[in-house]
């Protein structure tokens, strides 16, 4: 009973970040993914103006500028930090995928050439490899080495494009969403495989930091909880946000992952209580479709959201006065 009533404590309103206490305004167009650290301390953000920034989370809570990364030639559309958080992934609209330094701010190596349609890229957990995916079948699935020497591949005629993947923390099971509608979950370890399939399309996927769950967006207006063993009947569902048309991300969150937060069409970010189909709170301050959020994994009360309107908000627990936009630049 104890265990339940602190379950219970650790998953109300007041365990989420509820205001607005900075926002970062460095990049000059839509901003369309961000992702923070593992252990906490930077986010990156990627942009349509070609460039992904790093920040570094302060000792007190705020975020300032620590790299740009200038060397694309088209929007940057993703980026992916290995388990160590030394290096980071940057991949280019139809371009190419580059690997940064993350203490320098300087490109390692860049992996494929112009017109090379890496859709989604994952870590394994020893970050000296990685896995990216395809929307061009015969690229299909391919796994490199940080020097760009590929280990192992899945590519054919018959691959189906490759829309997102993430590879479990315990480094066990490829997730990778095909054709809009197909999830498979393959085991590395086995090579035993599930399929699931969803009614409607798929924009994005995202994994639980504990491996056993992972939730993924669809254009009905819908979030899908799932278990990577493939143990339930249905998944759980999640409503209430705005999605028919644009990627928009979701991510877990907050103490033991309990909560689920999610950008939408209508401006707004959010979040749920993972027992939950209906929001717990509806965060309200962008002024376009927010595409990405993503929660500090160290700090449960630290919440960023990234949004068409240029800018990323760093949400945090509810002030009794009101906090001015902090100065972002170093």
């Amino acid at each position: 009973d104890a265990v339940l009533l602190y379950e219970d404590h650790c998953c109300g309103r007041d365990q989420i970040p509820t205001e607005t206490v900075q926002i970062l305004t460095e990049h000059s167009n839509e901003v369309w993914f961000i992702q923070f650290s593992n252990n906490g301390e930077y986010l990156a953000s990627s942009s349509s103006d070609c460039t992904a920034i790093i920040w570094k989370v302060m000792d007190n809570d705020k975020l300032t500028m620590k790299h740009v990364l200038r060397s694309h030639q088209n929007p940057v559309s993703f980026v992916a930090w290995s388990p160590d958080d030394t290096k980071l992934l940057t991949c280019g609209n139809l371009e190419v995928l580059k690997l940064w330094d993350v203490e320098t701010g300087t490109c390692k190596h860049t992996f494929g050439d112009h017109g090379f349609t890496i859709s989604s890229c994952a870590w394994f957990p020893d970050s000296k490899r990685i896995v990216c995916g395809s929307s061009d079948p015969e690229k299909g699935i391919c796994m490199w080495d940080c020097d760009g020497n590929e280990m192992k591949a899945w590519r054919g005629m018959r691959m189906p494009k490759v829309l997102d993947l993430a590879v479990t923390s315990d480094g066990e099971n490829l997730i990778s969403i095909f054709s809009d509608k197909e999830i498979r979950i393959l085991n590395l370890r086995t090579n035993a495989e599930q399929v699931i399939f969803e009614e409607h399309s798929i924009t994005s996927l995202s994994v639980s930091i504990d491996s056993k769950f992972f939730i993924v967006n669809l254009n009905s207006q819908e979030i899908h909880l799932r278990d990577v063993a493939g143990k339930w009947a249905k998944p759980l569902k999640y409503t209430g946000h705005k999605q028919n048309k644009y990627v928009i991300r979701s991510c877990f969150g907050g103490i033991n992952s309990m909560f689920i937060a999610s950008g939408s069409e209508n401006t707004q970010v959010y979040i749920w209580n993972r027992k939950s189909s209906t929001p717990i709170e509806v965060l309200s301050g962008h002024s376009m479709t927010v595409n990405s959020v993503s929660w500090n994994p160290k700090r449960p009360l630290m919440l960023a959201s990234a949004s068409d309107d240029h800018t990323i908000r760093i949400w945090g627990p509810s002030q009794s006065n009101k906090i001015q936009p902090a100065e972002t630049s170093t």
